[in-house]
């Protein structure tokens, strides 16, 4: 199955989330945005409309004025969105690296920003801290080392940069090595992520036994409602915006083709009733399992 490439309902859902103020208007978010800047490249590419390629430099460059800061980029424009994440940076540089397939200036603008937030972030031989306080002064009081945050900036920085991060890259693969053996997934969007960075690099080892283990737990977690629920046993908790990140993973490695469209066809009338029918993120995700584009590798 080759991943979807419904344009046509992803040009709709821009336009109303235009019209709304959702995005990309609307308050400042590091993962939407990152997860949106990908989408206008991959349509620029898509239907060779110079529009989507300004839009996608627009949104940087927004994220630059209302969440950058002296180093890294805060978590989002909310009074609780407060510190910096790395997997959102991760992430964001992921983004930096599809812009910078059409535009070099922002690869090096990547670089850059992993040599200001990759020593704040890594302690040697032991892990990557989850949240850091927004000036990379110390870590978020109550949080420790994330699960996969070491595969996050592995993948982003090499897809980035593999000569000019080749220090950063090596931190990174001891980490990996030293998790991965003993890594297992339960939540869904972590499942959904960790098959989106498999398919980079499959034949390394610990991308191979990470795709066969997230694959097997989905399958656990599939409700024939046509959703994935949030973890095994709470199986009427469901989040649009995880699940869409489930299909972004699953279009990735090319598996559960029927539960992908069951899952656009479920989230696609299905309320939740509390603030994040009206989310960016739920709906830019929505987008990107419509139309993954250059989250596939695949693409273009």
């Amino acid at each position: 199955m080759a991943s979807c490439r419904d344009t046509r309902c992803v040009l709709d859902k821009l336009d109303w989330m235009g019209a709304q103020g959702i995005w990309p208007g609307g308050r400042r978010y590091l993962w939407t945005d990152a997860f949106g800047v990908v989408l206008l490249v991959s349509l620029y590419a898509e239907l060779e409309e110079r529009k989507y390629l300004d839009e996608a430099e627009w949104v940087v460059a927004e994220v630059d004025r209302v969440l950058g800061r002296h180093r890294g980029i805060r978590i989002g424009e909310a009074p609780d969105r407060d510190g910096q994440y790395f997997h959102y940076l991760a992430m964001w540089l992921y983004a930096l690296s599809v812009l910078g397939r059409h535009l070099p200036d922002y690869r090096r603008k990547g670089v850059e920003l992993v040599r200001q937030i990759h020593d704040n972030f890594v302690v040697p031989n032991r892990g990557v801290v989850w949240k850091m306080n927004e000036d990379l002064s110390a870590p978020y009081p109550g949080y420790g080392f994330g699960a996969l945050d070491a595969f996050d900036g592995y993948v982003s920085y090499r897809l980035l940069d593999e000569k000019a991060l080749s220090r950063e890259i090596a931190d990174m693969r001891l980490l990996i090595d030293r998790s991965a053996p003993d890594l297992r997934i339960t939540q869904d969007l972590g499942l959904g992520m960790m098959l989106w960075m498999t398919h980079f690099f499959p034949d390394e080892d610990w991308a191979s036994a990470q795709k066969a283990r997230c694959l097997g737990m989905l399958d656990r977690m599939w409700m024939d409602e046509g959703y994935f629920c949030r973890e095994p046993g709470l199986h009427d908790v469901k989040f649009a915006f995880t699940n869409y990140g489930v299909s972004v993973g699953l279009q990735a490695v090319n598996a559960m083709p029927e539960r992908i469209q069951r899952v656009n066809a479920f989230f696609g009338i299905y309320r939740s009733g509390d603030e994040y029918d009206l989310e960016a993120i739920t709906h830019v995700m929505a987008c990107s399992s419509h139309f993954p584009g250059y989250l596939v590798r695949s693409f273009g």
